[in-house]
Parts: C-alpha cells; structure tokens; sequence
C-alpha cells in the first residue's frame, strides 16, 4: 500500500526493533511501547544463524552484527574429551555468511540504533492499558495515559506477552518442556572458532559458542523440575555437578567459573497459537505467536523473519488487514516446523519418548533443518 502507516509495537525485542526498523525506513510512523527503562538484553550470547543474517543485511545491519561478533562456518561436534567426531560445514542463505555468534546485549544496542537512526520512536516504561479496535484503526492507552490512534498494532512482547492475553485469555499461555537451559559466558578458548558441540551419551550436551574475539559462552540443557531453581550462592557449582562427565575443553571453562551469579538460568517454555495471530489490526509476532526450544537456534532468526516479511506484506497488500492475511500464510508453515522440529530434536538429545509425527521430523536432522532453513522465507 500506498500510504505511510501509524504502527505501534508491543516490545522492544530483536523482533520488535528489527520491525521498527524495517517500517520506518519504509516512511511509516513507528513508535514502541518497551516496559523496561533501556533497550538491554537479558543473558548471555546468541547465534544468528544464516537467514538470521540475511534479514539483518536487508535491515542494512549485517556488518554492524559481523563487527559485534564472531563470524564462524563450521559446526564441530565432540566427546566428552573435546576430541573432534565431525566437522559439519554450515550452510549459507546468498551471500551472507554461515553464522554469527554476538552477545545479546551488543544485538540490541545493533537494533536499537537502527530503529532510532530510521527515523522509529522508543518510550520506555510503558505499557498497553486499554485498546480499541473499530475495525478502522486501533485507539490504545498506555500505563503513563498517553492515548493514540494506529492503523496496525503488533505484539512482539515475548513469550508471556501480555497482548496475547488481552486478545485471547488463558487460551494459550507457556508449556514448559520439562528441560531448562543454562549458559554462562567466558574466556573463549582459542580452539572455539565456532560452535562446539560436547555430547556425553543422552545424559548431557554442551556447547561452547564464541561471541566475540574474546568471548564465548557455555549452554547446557537438563531435564529440571519445574519448581526448580539454582542456589544463588552455589549456582556455578551445580552446573560443574550436571557436566561433570566432560573433561577437556568443557572442563576447563568451567573451571573459569567461580561466580554463581554469572550463570544465567532458564526454564524452556514453548507457546503455539492455533488461532489466526492477528485479532482484526493487533497482530501478534514472534516469541508471542510461536515461541519454540532453543535446539535449531532459530528463536531469534523466525521473529525477525516475522519482522521483515510483515513490512514486505504492508508493502504490497492493498490494506493492513490483506497484509496480516498474507504474512500469516507465509510465516505460519515455517514457524510450527521449526517449533515441530526444535521440540522433537530436544526430547531425542534428552532420551524422551516422541511420537510418530517427531520421528517422521526427525528424519530430517539438524544438518538437514539448517540446509532447509537456508532457503527464501
């Protein structure tokens, strides 16, 4: 369409800056409701993995992250030892590269100067009170009174996102997985040039990824209770307990690490919306709509996905609601595989029982995934 659009997002995450930034350098009026006072980023590092990159090329940020990071093309898997199994080549989306490791906070800095730099405003401390859609556009109010009128208003507020039980109620709210993640970032050993994967049988996984030139951080899944959390003063000592098996390189980050507070816990929750992920013009986006397990490193990549294709869809549909018809029947396929996909990997690493549909996605693989997932979106 034509005209410039009055877009509010619900969120200041890597998925609602990269929308911010693909909107308003497109001319449209772009503001974004972050309930927190900065645009930081909790936890440790991230991978963007190739078609991850390939959106941040067309938001025009691709150096920007490749300076902030660690550039890598190979994925090395290992055993317990830190003795080299395989070497499996990453595959490429056009011209970008295989893969970028950055710490989280350097990515949204990244996507917090683009979204401002294009011309998209940030309030902070704020949140969505009341919202009325007439079907002509949305009037909302937030937390500090401020009411506007919008043409499109999309959530891209997390996986507990507070618009999507506005739109739907309890409908649809996290499921944990029985398996939580912990991460810790450290020295990089200078044998990390890109991500190490540690299997010890089905007891447990490490991965060593690098971030930066002198960065790395160290991930690993456990089935956990879900009332479980670490001993605030021994936390980096559970962690040597559940990785004890390793030795090698494995063994040597963690014998780096003596903080407990540097070790950064989290349950694995995943969120399916059935329904349609618009609600007439509030559309939700990202961890939102979709939030899936960590184990295709993909989270991050379908929310900006998510970002980029919606700007595309407001390109060339004639209104916004043609437009979110249109993004949803592209994303939504994509999304629930890597969602299938990324569940059904962690319950075969964990030694869970999957169900015949799991197995069929299994057939796949992760190499298989990263090659499919290489491809247009």
């Amino acid at each position: 369409m034509a005209a410039s659009l009055r877009v509010l997002i619900h969120g200041g995450g890597i998925g609602g800056l990269a929308l911010a930034t693909a909107l308003a350098r497109r001319g449209h009026t772009v503001e974004i409701a972050e309930i927190r006072d900065e645009l930081d980023a909790l936890g440790v590092g991230i991978i963007q993995p190739t078609n991850a990159l390939h959106v941040m090329r067309e938001l025009g940020v691709l150096d920007t992250c490749l300076d902030a990071g660690f550039e890598w093309e190979v994925l090395t898997i290992a055993d317990p030892a830190g003795n080299t199994l395989a070497r499996i080549p990453q595959p490429r989306m056009g011209d970008v590269p295989a893969a970028n490791g950055i710490p989280r906070p350097a990515l949204a800095k990244v996507l917090g100067d683009a979204a401002v730099a294009a011309g998209a405003k940030v309030r902070f401390g704020v949140t969505v009170t009341e919202l009325d859609d007439d079907g002509t556009g949305v009037t909302t109010t937030l937390s500090d009174g401020a009411t506007d009128r919008w043409d499109l208003v999309v959530g891209f507020d997390g996986i507990g996102s507070p618009l999507r039980t506005r739109l739907y109620g309890d409908r649809y709210v996290p499921e944990y997985t029985g398996f939580a993640n912990w991460r810790v970032t450290l020295p990089r050993h200078p044998d990390v040039q890109g991500v190490v994967m540690a299997t010890a049988g089905k007891e447990a996984k490490a991965l060593l990824t690098p971030i930066t030139d002198e960065l790395m951080y160290l991930g690993s899944v456990f089935a956990e209770a879900e009332d479980f959390r670490p001993d605030p003063e021994q936390a980096h000592e559970q962690l040597a307990q559940r990785l004890a098996a390793f030795s090698g390189p494995v063994a040597e980050a963690l014998s780096a690490v003596t903080d407990p507070t540097a070790v950064v816990y989290s349950r694995i929750s995943q969120v399916t919306v059935e329904e349609p992920w618009h609600v007439g013009r509030v559309a939700l986006a990202g961890d939102a709509a979709h939030a899936s397990t960590p184990h295709l490193a993909q989270g991050a990549a379908m929310a900006v996905e998510d970002a980029l294709v919606l700007a595309e869809s407001l390109d060339s549909a004639p209104t916004v609601p043609a437009a979110l018809e249109a993004w949803e029947l592209r994303r939504r396929p994509r999304a629930m595989w890597v969602q299938a996909l990324s569940r059904a990997v962690l319950k075969q690493e964990m030694g869970a029982p999957t169900t015949p549909d799991e197995d069929a996605l299994l057939k796949v693989g992760i190499p298989g995934a990263a090659h499919a997932l290489a491809k247009p979106y």
